[in-house]
């Protein structure tokens, strides 16, 4: 095969070539905790876009340290109305594995999922507050403008347990409404969030 070779003239003689796609992924809002009760991402409010921009959306939650020691971290969810109480049916599973390698599990948790229920969402529970502590994790939302269909969601979330350990969190489920979901609230199910940021992205149509 005879070797080809390319110079200034050959390459300025290309007239068009293939446009190269810009990221699927869209940074919207970042919230950063100091001692807040809670970070809430509302459609409309302080430059956020939760509606049919995007059919799906995607929140980050990074180093979430709990000022109050071994403390849930949970979400809900806004469907028009003022409060964070949308209709809920989950499920939750958890991994955990000891810092000293002992006592390693996995397991379908009944106390931490809901059913029709408005009440908090537990992403993972006993957070501890040590200086080296926190959680991070992720929540996928998808269409939540639909007023046609439940709104679904899913994510994981990891934990320093209170008492060295990591316990990874699984949930799923999805908001049992047909009005369109406009807001999202993040907090502790006691005491403020000390510190950590929140991400939310939007995902383009592929």
């Amino acid at each position: 095969m005879a070797l080809v070779k390319y110079n200034n003239n050959s390459i300025s003689a290309v007239t068009s070539a293939a446009s190269i796609p810009s990221s699927a992924l869209t940074l919207i809002k970042t919230l950063t905790a100091s001692s807040s009760a809670t970070l809430s991402f509302v459609d409309g409010s302080s430059d956020v876009v939760l509606d049919s921009t995007y059919p799906i959306y995607l929140f980050k939650f990074i180093n979430i340290h709990p000022e109050t020691d071994a403390r849930a971290f949970t979400v809900n969810f806004r469907d028009g109305g003022s409060s964070y109480d949308a209709t809920k049916t989950t499920t939750w599973f958890q991994t955990y594995h000891g810092e000293n390698g002992a006592s390693g599990s996995i397991g379908y948790e009944t106390g931490y999922d809901l059913a029709q229920s408005t009440s908090d969402q537990q992403l993972i529970y006993q957070v501890g507050n040590g200086n080296d502590e926190c959680c991070s994790g992720e929540l996928w939302l998808f269409s939540p403008s639909s007023t046609t269909f439940v709104k679904h969601f899913f994510g994981k979330c990891s934990s320093y347990y209170y008492s060295n350990a990591n316990i990874t969190g699984n949930y799923a489920g999805y908001c049992n409404v047909t009005a369109a979901i406009d807001g999202v609230q993040f907090k502790m199910d006691s005491g403020n969030i000390d510190a950590g940021t929140i991400k939310l992205y939007g995902i383009k149509d592929s």
